[in-house]
C-alpha cells in the first residue's frame, strides 16, 4: 500500500518558472513587445511555441537553452526530499503534472540525476524539428473550464489513479504538492484522507486560504510548506501513521 506523491513542476520542484526562465536565452534576455503582447489568457501553450520560433530563428541552439535551463535552482529543501523519497521508494510512488514541456523537465530531471523518482511525467509534448526550433504541443483537450484548454491536472490525476487501479495499485492517499492557479482543480477534487500541500505565499495557498474563509467545503487537510524539508516532515508522519 503506498502514498501517491503529486509534484508540479514550476515553483515547486524548482525555484522559478522555466517558460519564464527560458528567456534568458533571448537578445538582450528579453522578448520583442510585439511578442509579450501575443499571450491571450488560457492559451500559454501556444503562447510557448511562438516564443521558441523566436529564439530559434534569432540562432539560439539547444544546447545553449539546456545550460540555461539546467542553471535553475531547485526550490529549497527538494533535493533533500527527493533523497528522503528515493530511500523510501517502497512506500511512494511519485509523477509530475505540469503546464512546463517535457523537453525543460526531462533536462532538468537528468542534469540532477532524479529521472528515476518519478513514475510518470504528464506534460506539454516538446521536441526540437529539423530546424533546430523547439516545438510545444498542448498535452490533451479536455472539457474542465476551470483550466487553462491545454492541461487540466484533474482528469490526468483521475484517469492515473484509475489506470493504476486496474493494475491493480491502490493508494493509501493522494498527497498533492504545488503552488499554481492550475493547481486549484486537482486539489479540490482530493479525498478525505488525502494532504493538499500549497507552497507558502503563492497562488494555490492563497486560493485555498480564501475558499476556506468563503467555507467552500474542501475534503482534504491542507498542509502549508516553503521548504521540502518541511515536506519531509510531513511524509514521515504519515508513513508512521
Amino acid at each position: 500500500m503506498k502514498i501517491l506523491l503529486v509534484f508540479d513542476f514550476d515553483n515547486t520542484i524548482i525555484d522559478d518558472n522555466s517558460d519564464t526562465w527560458i528567456v534568458q536565452c533571448a537578445p538582450d534576455k528579453k522578448l520583442p513587445i510585439e511578442l509579450q503582447d501575443s499571450y491571450q489568457k488560457g492559451f500559454w501553450t501556444e503562447f510557448m511555441g511562438r516564443v521558441f520560433k523566436y529564439l530559434g530563428d534569432e540562432g539560439v541552439r539547444e544546447n545553449e537553452m539546456k545550460t540555461t535551463m539546467t542553471s535553475i535552482p531547485f526550490t529549497p529543501g527538494m533535493v533533500e526530499l527527493f533523497n528522503f523519497i528515493r530511500k523510501n521508494k517502497d512506500k511512494f510512488d511519485c509523477i509530475i503534472i505540469s503546464d512546463s514541456n517535457s523537453v525543460f523537465i526531462d533536462w532538468v530531471l537528468e542534469a540532477a540525476n532524479f529521472h528515476d523518482i518519478f513514475a510518470k511525467v504528464f506534460t506539454n509534448p516538446a521536441a526540437f524539428d529539423n530546424n533546430g526550433h523547439l516545438t510545444v504541443e498542448n498535452y490533451h483537450a479536455h472539457s474542465c473550464n476551470r483550466c487553462p484548454k491545454n492541461l487540466c491536472k484533474n482528469v490526468v490525476l483521475v484517469e492515473f489513479v484509475e489506470k493504476q487501479l486496474q493494475q491493480g495499485v491502490n493508494y493509501t492517499q493522494i498527497v498533492y504538492i504545488g503552488d499554481g492557479g492550475n493547481d486549484v482543480c486537482p486539489v479540490t477534487f482530493l479525498k478525505k484522507n488525502d494532504v493538499a500541500m500549497p507552497r507558502k505565499g503563492y497562488t494555490l495557498q492563497k486560493t485555498l486560504s480564501r475558499m476556506s474563509q468563503n467555507l467552500e467545503p474542501m475534503e482534504s487537510s491542507i498542509v502549508v510548506w516553503s521548504s521540502g524539508v518541511e515536506i519531509i516532515s510531513h511524509l514521515q508522519f504519515l508513513i508512521k501513521e
